[in-house]
């Protein structure tokens, strides 16, 4: 059985595709022998078994955003909601409201 080494560009290049975390990144080539691809979906599934486990949580923190169209006649409410005010106050969460 052949063994793949790993590298940190590796690992580096599947994060930020993913965002996930660097050991996450790191265990999910690890464990489909660096195949870049498969390591997405390994960290899609990982994600999945994660959030049926959060699925009683609730989720209180976030943003309301309200926007109509420049003429006035319509107009749209979006609630976006997380677990902590730690993930309504991330960068990412921040710049998606924004855009919204």
């Amino acid at each position: 059985m052949s063994t793949v080494t790993i590298t940190a560009q590796d690992i580096n290049k599947l994060r930020q595709a993913t965002g996930a975390g660097m050991l996450d990144c790191r265990k999910a080539l690890t464990e489909t022998n660096g195949d870049f691809e498969a390591a997405i979906d390994w960290l899609r599934k990982q994600g999945q078994k994660v959030a049926a486990k959060r699925s009683d949580r609730e989720a209180k923190e976030g943003v309301v955003i309200a926007q109509t169209t420049a003429d006035n006649k319509t107009g749209i409410v979006v609630c976006v909601s997380c677990e902590t005010d730690f993930v309504s106050k991330n960068e990412d969460f921040v710049a998606f409201k924004k855009h919204c």
